[in-house]
């Protein structure tokens, strides 16, 4: 850790540069405790590694649990300086006794209060979700920053997302959906925005790169986001992910195989209205493919054009998916107040962009045109062409 209390009561911090030769000095005539614990720590001045306080063998601090790591102290030491060379009111390593907690970096700005965790390791959802939960309640705004060692790029444009990765996304002030990473080897931030997953683990997304010294505070909390999603790339991926996935079934594949089949319908020849991008798809951890095709068999197989559709209906179907963990939801804690069935109504918006659907009421569509099943791959091959030709200004701004 970056800072103690001295024997006096006073906070001392390692975020402020010192000459080794003057905290020599200080270490010779101070002793130190963990303002968390109140247990004696040493400091400790080696000649290649950072600066920092340690507890002594024997100690068992409540607050130490993640065992932080160099990497981890550079990373929030770095972060401190740049506020603070900004003019922001911010403190390294303030224990809040309130709520028994010590973010990384606490700060002000714009009127909020903000609570900064650099994170490099992973913990426990439980953990993560106590301490987010916390800050919300104590009137700090969580800024949880991940390491950028753990941002995974498969290829251009695609990257490896866990279920612990979603934790980091958080809102913008414009309302985009976004995952701040930091890297203080490189001293520059990485944002992910504008991601799509298509599977449980891998998703389609733009990355952007921020030097530390050319990057303000601002920017992180509300970048500039610009949307450059290719639908022929997401064919793309989706067509590799629903190979391999039927080469490697999971009992969840099996169990959707199964349903589809007995609907006369074949996971390779699925249409493309089936399946489509959606921006808080990211709350659903089931695959769009599964999700939507479900919504298919639910709601619109059966339904012939001028045919009602309400969304209540629909949402009355989805929670008995959800019921029955064919479709399980994914946790976002910094986003607690967005549901997942938003996404389904941004999809049946699209299918409305589409003609498909026509928007009657603010809760009720009509059926305008019914979705045709690719009897072939050729025919699949032809609806898709024909779908991407005659949606291509929609499917750029999706």
């Amino acid at each position: 850790m970056l800072t103690a209390q001295t024997k006096s009561g006073t906070i001392f911090s390692l975020g402020t540069e010192h000459k080794k030769e003057t905290l020599l000095i200080i270490r010779d005539n101070e002793e130190f405790f963990c303002p968390a614990c109140g247990e004696r720590v040493s400091l400790k001045l080696g000649n290649q590694r950072i600066y920092h306080f340690a507890h002594r063998s024997g100690t068992v601090c409540r607050d130490s649990y993640e065992g932080e790591t160099f990497y981890h102290m550079k990373g929030k030491l770095q972060l401190y300086q740049w506020l603070e060379r900004q003019g922001i009111p911010v403190a390294l390593e303030y224990y809040d006794s309130k709520i028994k907690q010590r973010p990384d970096i606490v700060f002000q700005y714009d009127g909020n209060k903000y609570a900064l965790e650099y994170q490099c390791s992973p913990i426990s959802e439980e953990i993560f979700i106590k301490r987010t939960a916390a800050y919300y309640e104590h009137n700090y705004i969580p800024l949880w920053i991940m390491s950028s060692k753990y941002l995974k790029a498969k290829r251009s444009n695609v990257f490896s997302l866990s279920n612990f990765d979603y934790f980091f996304f958080r809102k913008t002030k414009d309302n985009h959906l976004i995952l701040p990473s930091y890297c203080p080897d490189e001293k520059q931030f990485r944002i992910l925005s504008s991601v799509y997953p298509y599977s449980i683990k891998n998703a389609i997304a733009n990355i952007t790169h921020h030097s530390i010294h050319k990057t303000g505070i601002e920017e992180i909390l509300a970048p500039n986001i610009i949307n450059r999603f290719s639908f022929a790339k997401w064919s793309m991926e989706m067509e590799k992910f629903n190979l391999n996935w039927s080469l490697h079934p999971s009992p969840d594949l099996n169990r959707f195989l199964r349903e589809i089949y007995r609907q006369n319908l074949n996971l390779y020849l699925l249409p493309p209205e089936i399946g489509l991008p959606v921006n808080h798809s990211l709350f659903i951890q089931t695959p769009s493919i599964i999700w939507q095709t479900y919504l298919y068999i639910d709601v619109l197989q059966d339904k012939i054009p001028k045919d009602l559709i309400d969304l209540r209906e629909v949402e009355r179907h989805y929670n008995k998916r959800i019921f029955k963990n064919e479709i399980i939801n994914r946790n976002v804690p910094q986003l607690p107040g967005e549901r997942s069935f938003n996404a389904v109504k941004e999809y049946f918006h699209q299918l409305e962009r589409l003609g498909i659907l026509m928007k009657k009421s603010e809760t009720g569509f009509q059926l305008q045109t019914k979705i045709s099943i690719p009897k072939s791959n050729r025919e699949k091959e032809e609806r898709r062409n024909e779908f991407c030709q005659k949606n291509k200004f929609f499917l750029a701004k999706i």
